[in-house]
């Protein structure tokens, strides 16, 4: 039996769709009536971090775990992971960000993954990391104002980030999942090539046909923009990601996506061509989270 959490997240769906049939499957959420998998072997359960006795009943006969954690200088990590070791859990997989290897980010966000690190290195179970740079998924908060405006506003949109296909995240999760050799091994995850924010946005339109403008954000309205949707310290430490990447900390493309799958990073070409969908008029503003990677 394999767990994974955060199951209908941006991840963690695609890490569900992305298991071969016949793997014993239970899927921890907090609202299973969304997860849309239905298939033998899979079962979804309600599980909160905030929770332990959920978290029992959904470690109960697993061996190995997909581990996402999202609230931020929280306990999450800790909590599951006393839970998982003594429910007999043999191996975790958890997802972190490629900042953490910087010695130039001491943000809130990068700070808090390094430690959920270190408590998975210490917890007796056997371990493997995943550090992605930033999810190309990302752009969709874009869509509101590309339908609205065919606009994209963003800050530092002629700075680069290797940034990687969730999809791409999730099939290197379910071969160290399901495979022999990831143990104790961290898998650094790049797209094919550092794109900015103006050139997705030009490739966007071209996936799209229409013509999109690229609006640079000031920093000061970038920042009031994050504070709509973040507290203040989470809000500052994405302010400081994004000025390392505006020094090309971001800009280096790895080959791990390529030495787990043995096939090529999806760029954002591809990326953008298989979700043209929800930047059309007819669909609801999808936005997603940003990562520190």
């Amino acid at each position: 039996m394999i767990l994974v959490t955060g199951a209908t997240g941006t991840v963690g769906r695609e890490v569900v769709r992305s298991f071969p049939p016949g793997v014993s499957l239970r899927l921890m959420t907090r609202n299973p009536a969304g997860v849309t998998v239905t298939r033998p072997g899979v079962e979804a359960v309600a599980g909160d971090y905030a929770r332990p006795e959920s978290l029992n009943r959904a470690l109960r006969g697993v061996r190995k775990a997909f581990l996402v954690t999202s609230r931020v200088a929280g306990d999450e990590g800790a909590v599951f992971l006393r839970a998982a070791r003594a429910a007999g859990v043999r191996h975790v997989v958890m997802l972190s960000a490629a900042s953490v290897t910087d010695a130039r980010a001491d943000d809130l966000i990068t700070r808090w993954q390094r430690g959920n690190e270190e408590l998975l290195r210490q917890s007796g179970m056997a371990w493997t990391l995943l550090r992605p740079r930033s999810f190309m998924s990302n752009c969709l908060s874009w869509a509101g104002t590309v339908r609205s405006e065919r606009v994209v506003r963003a800050l530092y949109g002629t700075s680069a980030n290797a940034c990687v296909d969730p999809r791409d995240i999730a099939e290197v999760a379910v071969r160290a999942l399901t495979e022999d050799g990831h143990e104790g091994a961290a898998h650094t995850l790049t797209g094919p090539e550092a794109i900015s924010a103006a050139e997705q946005t030009r490739l966007l339109g071209q996936v799209l046909g229409v013509s999109l403008r690229f609006e640079e954000l000031a920093p000061e309205e970038a920042h009031a923009a994050l504070l709509r949707r973040h507290p203040p310290e989470v809000t500052d430490a994405l302010l400081s990601s994004a000025r390392r990447q505006r020094d090309g900390a971001k800009a280096a493309v790895g080959s791990g996506v390529s030495e787990v799958t043995g096939r090529p990073a999806r760029s954002f070409a591809e990326w953008a061509g298989d979700h043209a969908d929800a930047f059309a008029p007819s669909r609801p503003h999808e936005g997603e989270g940003i990562g520190t990677g």
